[in-house]
């Protein structure tokens, strides 16, 4: 595609915002903000984060889109209010990272929720009769309780996906395996303790992120400004303004993080459950 504002791209500065869980929604968004920014030649990428994760494949396509773009632009990451897990991972692929002293981050591990419901389906009467091609067609069940194979099964998925991601971070951060390991154990840490911890380049603000890629791509920090690559709003918050459209927001966002707990019931998570 070719776009008509090439040459003012070449001087500013692309910036995507990832923010709430990471879902396929998300990461359909960002790739495809992605390919712009690789499209027009921004110089730079002012990635800013502020997620407590999501789903493992999700997160993944987005850092690999990453790591393959910073061959071609300077990615410098802001992590916000909370960068956690999954949010943990797709800043891996950033070049730079920077954060506030206070920053919820860390939260690097694996969960897999499911709801076992089977006293309950008891009191009301309620049984289910089950067909299946194997024992574990039907594992995490909701109307019954694991049995041990199923768990160990379930176990090996989740450190492989451990693995993976403790892998990445020890890459992305020029950190030896086992240094990863000694604290990615679901535990969260503050900014200034990733800083200690080779997690994080730099404690600062956005503002603090911005600067830094445009000295990266050799542009003038004072006068470089950012192209925001913004999430389209719903249509009920276009249509309405001011205290009404935060109320339809925050409805929108409890809908929203409703949605994600369902669809996800029974998935290995990168996702800070506090």
């Amino acid at each position: 595609m070719i776009w008509p504002f090439k040459t003012n791209s070449r001087k500013q500065i692309a910036r995507i915002e990832v923010t709430g869980a990471i879902a396929s929604a998300t990461r359909k968004r960002v790739l495809e903000a992605l390919k712009t920014v690789e499209e027009r030649k921004f110089p730079a990428l002012l990635l800013r984060i502020d997620s407590p994760g999501g789903t493992v494949g999700d997160s993944q396509e987005i850092y690999y889109a990453l790591k393959r773009l910073r061959e071609k632009v300077k990615i410098v990451a802001s992590f916000g209010n909370i960068s956690a897990s999954g949010g943990v991972y797709i800043g891996m692929g950033a070049e730079h990272i920077v954060a506030n002293p206070g920053t919820i981050t860390g939260s690097i591990g694996v969960i897999l929720r499911g709801n076992n419901l089977e006293r309950l389906l008891e009191k009301v009467g309620v049984s289910f009769k089950v067909i299946k091609s194997g024992p574990y067609k039907d594992i995490l069940a909701f109307d019954r309780e694991l049995t041990e194979p199923e768990k160990n099964i379930l176990q090996e998925m989740i450190d492989t996906s451990y693995q993976q991601f403790v892998q990445t971070v020890a890459e992305g951060r020029n950190l030896a395996v086992e240094a990863v390991k000694s604290f990615a154990d679901g535990r969260i840490f503050t900014g200034q303790q990733a800083v200690e911890l080779g997690i994080v380049d730099r404690l600062g603000t956005e503002e603090d992120a911005r600067r830094w890629a445009a000295e990266l791509a050799g542009l003038d920090p004072e006068k470089t400004k950012c192209y925001t690559f913004e999430e389209p709003k719903p249509l009920l918050n276009r249509i309405l303004g001011g205290s009404r459209s935060q109320m339809a927001s925050g409805l929108s966002s409890g809908i929203d993080w409703l949605e994600f707990e369902l669809s996800t019931s029974g998935q290995p998570l990168w996702l800070y459950r506090p």
